[in-house]
């Protein structure tokens, strides 16, 4: 006879946030049930009401400092619909380099600072590659952050070139941006893009980024991985890594991926294994808070729910809500955008995992990093200094309902949004990690985290197991978001 499941609570997961718990339920030293819990109340969504509504452009960004464009650029979109505000393509041209610098920061964040650092622990000081890991990767005198938080901080300038600071820029607008470009100011964007790139090209990737966008299977990526040395660059060691851990095999999700679409460069869809690309409909969204410190237990689309908190509620374990797309658990994030818009490595690697993995969802997040740089060139490029970057409203604020979409680093971001006469009457925000670290739903069914944990080994004395923690960042968690 087995013996009873021990129960094991790790947290606070502390790179971005340290407001993360998860419970772990072991059975035969691995993981038989996760439970994920937001501890952190904001109530984001009770300070919207009653406001005028143009206050979500001021308000909405402050939810968060690493991805306040994505939710500015929500709460435009929303505000625009109600509006009927247009946007020059200067505009759309701006806003997108904007958001894009945003959500490349991010990635690269992600892996130099909020990934890779585990790899040059001392618990895998016996691999034969965790010399090469601990020089290039370690937290605060590796090589990589050493020279690459610096060319992030430089390629961060863009954000004051174009949005006058960030976070919480206030330059994006229903009707695009209040910054202008001259010139002058073009030729400076693309030279900070050219160093980024460089700095990419020659310590990321050790490649041309068009060479990594190309590469078409897993036979096609591992034989890119072998052409080296295996610390010729920090994406072909994190391969090495990946192979030699088993990181294909570890952090399997739902094997639902959902994108609303970004750019016009990522198409959105619904992707399930086995099944064509099926159209992602807000319209299908709804809300649970069975297991939610959250008032109520029947699932409601976001234009009719609350945010009314209920911290004694029985059984609740979490102050995030789980989104349900049709009543099914999705993964959203970089992994989801590449899937949906049909990258062939993508979805050869989701094949291959059988839905999302460790290894899958950080490669797809350096893929979409390599697919970023030259749209963004592109999109510099083909600004017309000169021209309008942004229109007034072609009406006054109309009552009714609207939804700002946008996908931001982490994923699927969504502000549901309900005005009455110039005044926000309804506000509900749905962010990527509400999404990827739900808790339970009415049915009992577990999140995309709490799906990806079962499981994941636990050796004999770890408190805060390894595995659990490559899983829980592989989803590159925005906590400040979850809760908003």
């Amino acid at each position: 006879m087995s013996p009873p499941p021990r129960r094991l609570i790790v947290g606070p997961f502390n790179r971005v946030e340290g407001d993360l718990e998860v419970t772990l339920d072991l059975q035969d030293d691995a993981v038989a049930e996760a439970r994920v819990t937001a501890p952190l109340y904001r109530g984001f969504e009770q300070i919207l009401l009653g406001r005028p509504a143009t206050d979500a452009l001021v308000i909405a960004p402050r939810i968060c400092g690493i991805c306040s464009v994505s939710q500015s650029v929500a709460a435009a979109r929303a505000l625009a619909q109600v509006s009927d505000a247009q946007m020059p393509a200067n505009g759309r041209l701006v806003s997108d380099l904007i958001l894009a610098g945003e959500n490349a920061a991010d990635h690269l964040t992600h892996f130099v600072l909020f990934f890779t650092p585990d790899f040059a622990r001392a618990c895998y000081a016996g691999r034969p590659w965790f010399a090469a890991a601990r020089r290039r990767f370690a937290a605060t005198e590796g090589e990589s952050p050493r020279a690459l938080l610096p060319a992030r901080a430089r390629f961060l300038h863009l954000m004051g070139l174009l949005a006058g600071k960030w976070p919480h820029s206030l330059a994006l607008q229903p009707g695009g941006v209040t910054k202008a470009v001259d010139p002058a100011e073009r030729v400076r964007l693309l030279a900070i893009l050219a160093e980024f790139r460089e700095a990419l090209e020659s310590i990321v990737f050790a490649d041309r980024l068009e060479a990594v966008t190309a590469l078409d299977s897993i036979a096609a990526l591992e034989h890119w991985s072998d052409a080296a040395a295996p610390d010729h660059g920090d994406f072909r060691l994190f391969l090495h890594i990946a192979r030699d851990l088993g990181l294909d095999r570890l952090g399997r999700g739902p094997a639902r991926l959902a994108s609303s679409g970004s750019f016009g460069l990522f198409q959105p869809g619904l992707w399930d294994i086995g099944s064509r690309v099926a159209p992602f409909d807000p319209a299908a969204v709804t809300e649970d808070v069975t297991s939610a410190w959250m008032a109520g237990t029947a699932p409601a689309a976001p234009f009719a729910g609350l945010t009314l908190p209920a911290a004694d509620k029985p059984d609740a374990y979490s102050w995030c809500k789980a989104p349900r797309l049709d009543g099914q658990v999705i993964e959203v994030g970089a992994l989801a955008r590449q899937v949906v818009d049909g990258h062939p490595l993508a979805r050869a690697l989701v094949a291959a995992d059988g839905g999302g993995s460790v290894r899958s969802r950080v490669v797809a997040r350096l893929l979409e990093l390599a697919r970023l740089i030259p749209a963004m060139e592109d999109w510099a490029r083909s600004l017309r200094p000169g021209e309008p970057f942004c229109l007034a409203p072609g009406a006054p604020m109309a009552d009714g309902t609207a939804i700002g979409l946008v996908e931001a680093a982490r994923g699927t971001l969504g502000h549901w949004l309900t005005a009455q006469d110039g005044r926000i009457n309804g506000y509900q925000i749905i962010a990527p990690t509400t999404w990827n670290f739900s808790p339970r739903d009415g049915a009992g069914t577990p999140g995309a985290l709490e799906q990806a944990l079962v499981g994941t080994p636990v050796h004999p004395g770890e408190t805060t197991p390894i595995a659990v923690q490559h899983v829980v960042r592989s989803f590159d968690p925005c906590m400040v978001c979850t809760v908003h």
